[in-house]
Protein backbone atom coordinates (compact mmCIF):
# COMPACT_ATOMS: atom_id res chain seq x y z
CA UNK A 1 0.00 0.00 0.00
CA UNK A 2 3.03 2.34 0.16
CA UNK A 3 2.59 2.84 -3.58
CA UNK A 4 -0.82 4.45 -3.15
CA UNK A 5 0.40 6.53 -0.22
CA UNK A 6 3.12 7.86 -2.53
CA UNK A 7 0.60 9.09 -5.07
CA UNK A 8 -1.61 10.49 -2.31
CA UNK A 9 1.42 12.48 -1.16
CA UNK A 10 1.98 13.71 -4.72
CA UNK A 11 -1.58 14.97 -4.90
CA UNK A 12 -1.37 16.59 -1.46
CA UNK A 13 1.86 18.28 -2.48
CA UNK A 14 0.21 19.66 -5.60
CA UNK A 15 -2.70 20.96 -3.54
CA UNK A 16 -0.26 22.63 -1.14
CA UNK A 17 1.50 24.41 -4.00
CA UNK A 18 -1.83 25.49 -5.44
CA UNK A 19 -2.97 27.07 -2.20
CA UNK A 20 0.43 28.71 -1.67
CA UNK A 21 0.13 30.17 -5.20
CA UNK A 22 3.50 28.77 -6.26
CA UNK A 23 3.64 27.49 -9.81
CA UNK A 24 5.31 24.15 -10.40
CA UNK A 25 8.58 24.48 -12.30
CA UNK A 26 9.79 22.19 -15.06
CA UNK A 27 12.49 20.95 -12.66
CA UNK A 28 9.90 19.86 -10.07
CA UNK A 29 7.71 18.26 -12.74
CA UNK A 30 10.72 16.40 -14.12
CA UNK A 31 11.65 15.25 -10.62
CA UNK A 32 8.15 13.81 -10.21
CA UNK A 33 8.50 11.94 -13.53
CA UNK A 34 11.89 10.49 -12.49
CA UNK A 35 10.55 9.47 -9.04
CA UNK A 36 7.62 7.57 -10.54
CA UNK A 37 9.88 5.95 -13.15
CA UNK A 38 12.29 4.75 -10.47
CA UNK A 39 9.49 3.22 -8.38
CA UNK A 40 7.99 1.64 -11.50
CA UNK A 41 11.19 0.10 -12.85
CA UNK A 42 12.52 -1.07 -9.46
CA UNK A 43 9.23 -2.86 -8.75
CA UNK A 44 9.13 -4.45 -12.22
CA UNK A 45 12.74 -5.61 -12.16
CA UNK A 46 12.23 -7.08 -8.69
CA UNK A 47 9.16 -9.01 -9.80
CA UNK A 48 10.79 -10.14 -13.05
CA UNK A 49 13.91 -11.44 -11.28
CA UNK A 50 12.19 -13.00 -8.26
CA UNK A 51 8.90 -14.45 -9.59
CA UNK A 52 8.08 -16.93 -12.31
CA UNK A 53 5.19 -16.17 -14.64
CA UNK A 54 1.86 -16.71 -12.90
CA UNK A 55 3.34 -16.84 -9.38
CA UNK A 56 1.18 -15.19 -6.76
CA UNK A 57 1.72 -13.96 -3.21
CA UNK A 58 -1.40 -13.25 -1.17
CA UNK A 59 -0.82 -10.10 0.90
CA UNK A 60 -4.47 -9.85 1.93
CA UNK A 61 -7.54 -11.69 0.71
CA UNK A 62 -8.34 -8.68 -1.47
CA UNK A 63 -4.77 -7.75 -2.49
CA UNK A 64 -2.22 -10.01 -4.15
CA UNK A 65 1.08 -9.76 -5.99
CA UNK A 66 0.45 -11.74 -9.16
CA UNK A 67 3.09 -11.73 -11.91
CA UNK A 68 1.85 -11.57 -15.49
CA UNK A 69 3.17 -10.09 -18.72
CA UNK A 70 1.27 -8.53 -21.60
CA UNK A 71 1.94 -6.62 -24.80
CA UNK A 72 1.03 -3.37 -23.14
CA UNK A 73 -2.73 -2.96 -23.54
CA UNK A 74 -5.38 -3.15 -20.82
CA UNK A 75 -6.61 -6.63 -19.85
CA UNK A 76 -4.01 -8.22 -22.13
CA UNK A 77 -5.63 -7.01 -25.36
CA UNK A 78 -3.40 -7.26 -28.43
CA UNK A 79 -3.24 -5.71 -31.89
CA UNK A 80 -3.37 -8.64 -34.34
CA UNK A 81 -0.70 -9.27 -36.95
CA UNK A 82 3.06 -9.66 -36.98
CA UNK A 83 3.61 -5.92 -36.59
CA UNK A 84 0.82 -5.17 -34.12
CA UNK A 85 3.16 -5.04 -31.13
CA UNK A 86 5.68 -2.90 -33.01
CA UNK A 87 2.95 -0.48 -34.08
CA UNK A 88 1.74 -0.15 -30.48
CA UNK A 89 5.24 0.57 -29.18
CA UNK A 90 6.01 3.14 -31.89
CA UNK A 91 2.65 4.82 -31.36
CA UNK A 92 3.40 5.15 -27.64
CA UNK A 93 6.82 6.64 -28.34
CA UNK A 94 5.23 9.30 -30.56
CA UNK A 95 2.61 9.92 -27.87
CA UNK A 96 5.33 10.44 -25.26
CA UNK A 97 6.87 13.21 -27.37
CA UNK A 98 3.46 14.84 -27.56
CA UNK A 99 2.88 14.55 -23.81
CA UNK A 100 6.38 15.90 -23.13
CA UNK A 101 5.66 18.94 -25.24
CA UNK A 102 2.32 19.40 -23.44
CA UNK A 103 4.12 19.34 -20.09
CA UNK A 104 6.77 21.83 -21.24
CA UNK A 105 4.16 24.15 -22.73
CA UNK A 106 1.97 24.00 -19.60
CA UNK A 107 4.92 24.91 -17.38
CA UNK A 108 5.97 27.70 -19.77
CA UNK A 109 2.47 29.18 -19.66
CA UNK A 110 2.36 28.79 -15.86
CA UNK A 111 -0.84 26.77 -15.98
CA UNK A 112 -2.46 25.04 -13.01
CA UNK A 113 -0.39 22.79 -10.76
CA UNK A 114 -3.20 20.25 -11.04
CA UNK A 115 -2.71 20.10 -14.80
CA UNK A 116 1.10 19.97 -14.62
CA UNK A 117 1.04 17.24 -11.94
CA UNK A 118 -1.45 15.21 -13.98
CA UNK A 119 0.59 15.51 -17.19
CA UNK A 120 3.80 14.57 -15.34
CA UNK A 121 2.15 11.42 -13.92
CA UNK A 122 0.73 10.42 -17.31
CA UNK A 123 4.13 10.99 -18.94
CA UNK A 124 5.93 8.94 -16.29
CA UNK A 125 3.48 6.07 -16.68
CA UNK A 126 3.73 6.09 -20.46
CA UNK A 127 7.54 6.10 -20.40
CA UNK A 128 7.58 3.35 -17.75
CA UNK A 129 5.62 0.93 -19.93
CA UNK A 130 7.59 1.92 -23.05
CA UNK A 131 10.83 0.93 -21.30
CA UNK A 132 9.40 -2.58 -20.86
CA UNK A 133 8.30 -2.80 -24.49
CA UNK A 134 11.55 -1.50 -25.98
CA UNK A 135 14.22 -3.04 -23.73
CA UNK A 136 12.95 -5.98 -21.67
CA UNK A 137 12.87 -8.38 -24.63
CA UNK A 138 16.64 -8.05 -25.09
CA UNK A 139 17.57 -7.83 -21.40
CA UNK A 140 15.72 -10.75 -19.76
CA UNK A 141 15.13 -14.38 -20.60
CA UNK A 142 11.60 -15.75 -20.35
CA UNK A 143 9.78 -16.36 -17.05
CA UNK A 144 7.97 -19.59 -17.95
CA UNK A 145 8.47 -22.01 -15.02
CA UNK A 146 11.62 -20.14 -14.04
CA UNK A 147 12.84 -16.88 -12.56
CA UNK A 148 14.28 -14.63 -15.25
CA UNK A 149 17.79 -13.21 -15.15
CA UNK A 150 18.96 -9.83 -16.38
CA UNK A 151 21.30 -9.59 -19.38
CA UNK A 152 20.61 -13.23 -20.20
CA UNK A 153 22.60 -15.03 -22.88
CA UNK A 154 19.32 -15.98 -24.60
CA UNK A 155 16.80 -13.14 -24.14
CA UNK A 156 13.16 -13.94 -24.79
CA UNK A 157 12.53 -11.29 -27.46
CA UNK A 158 13.94 -8.53 -29.64
CA UNK A 159 14.03 -4.74 -29.59
CA UNK A 160 10.53 -3.17 -29.38
CA UNK A 161 8.94 -6.57 -28.68
CA UNK A 162 9.29 -6.77 -24.90
CA UNK A 163 6.38 -7.64 -22.62
CA UNK A 164 5.08 -5.23 -19.98
CA UNK A 165 5.38 -6.52 -16.40
CA UNK A 166 2.23 -6.31 -14.25
CA UNK A 167 1.84 -7.38 -10.63
CA UNK A 168 -0.86 -5.61 -8.57
CA UNK A 169 -4.09 -7.59 -8.29
CA UNK A 170 -7.14 -6.56 -6.25
CA UNK A 171 -9.83 -9.29 -6.41
CA UNK A 172 -12.12 -7.42 -4.02
CA UNK A 173 -15.08 -9.70 -4.75
CA UNK A 174 -15.30 -13.01 -6.58
CA UNK A 175 -18.27 -15.29 -7.13
CA UNK A 176 -21.23 -16.19 -9.36
CA UNK A 177 -23.59 -13.42 -10.38
CA UNK A 178 -27.35 -13.76 -9.64
CA UNK A 179 -29.25 -15.83 -12.20
CA UNK A 180 -31.81 -13.05 -12.77
CA UNK A 181 -29.19 -10.76 -14.34
CA UNK A 182 -29.51 -10.61 -18.14
CA UNK A 183 -26.53 -11.84 -20.21
CA UNK A 184 -24.20 -12.28 -17.18
CA UNK A 185 -26.53 -14.29 -14.93
CA UNK A 186 -24.91 -17.33 -13.21
CA UNK A 187 -21.52 -16.41 -14.69
CA UNK A 188 -18.38 -16.25 -12.57
CA UNK A 189 -17.25 -12.68 -11.97
CA UNK A 190 -14.31 -11.01 -10.26
CA UNK A 191 -14.20 -7.38 -9.20
CA UNK A 192 -11.57 -6.00 -9.76
CA UNK A 193 -9.92 -8.43 -12.20
CA UNK A 194 -7.34 -6.16 -13.85
CA UNK A 195 -3.67 -6.72 -12.98
CA UNK A 196 -1.55 -3.59 -13.31
CA UNK A 197 1.74 -1.90 -12.41
CA UNK A 198 3.06 1.39 -10.99
CA UNK A 199 3.07 3.02 -14.44
CA UNK A 200 -0.61 2.18 -14.85
CA UNK A 201 -1.35 3.68 -11.43
CA UNK A 202 0.49 6.87 -12.45
CA UNK A 203 -1.51 7.18 -15.67
CA UNK A 204 -4.81 6.48 -13.89
CA UNK A 205 -3.97 8.98 -11.15
CA UNK A 206 -3.10 11.64 -13.72
CA UNK A 207 -6.34 11.06 -15.63
CA UNK A 208 -8.24 11.03 -12.33
CA UNK A 209 -6.83 14.45 -11.40
CA UNK A 210 -7.94 15.85 -14.77
CA UNK A 211 -11.46 14.48 -14.25
CA UNK A 212 -11.99 15.28 -10.56
CA UNK A 213 -10.23 18.67 -10.62
CA UNK A 214 -11.23 19.54 -14.18
CA UNK A 215 -12.04 23.20 -13.52
CA UNK A 216 -8.84 23.81 -11.57
CA UNK A 217 -6.71 21.87 -14.03
CA UNK A 218 -7.97 23.73 -17.09
CA UNK A 219 -8.58 27.09 -15.42
CA UNK A 220 -7.27 30.42 -16.62
CA UNK A 221 -3.49 30.73 -16.81
CA UNK A 222 -1.56 33.32 -14.85
CA UNK A 223 -0.61 35.10 -18.11
CA UNK A 224 -4.25 35.35 -19.20
CA UNK A 225 -5.25 36.73 -15.80
CA UNK A 226 -2.73 39.59 -16.17
CA UNK A 227 -4.01 40.37 -19.67
CA UNK A 228 -7.64 40.55 -18.52
CA UNK A 229 -6.65 42.78 -15.63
Amino acid sequence: MNLFLTFEFVLDFSLFLQFKNQKMSLKKASLLVVLVLLIDQISKIYIKTNFYLGEEVKVFEWFRIHFIENEGMAWGAVIPGDYGKLFLTLFRIVAVFGISWWLWDSVRKKLSNFLITAIALILAGAVGNIIDSVFYGVIFNDSYNQVATAFAAEPYGTWFYGEVVDMFYFPIWEGNLPSWLPIWGDKHFTFFNAIFNVADVAISTGVGILIVFNKRAFGTSEKEVHITE
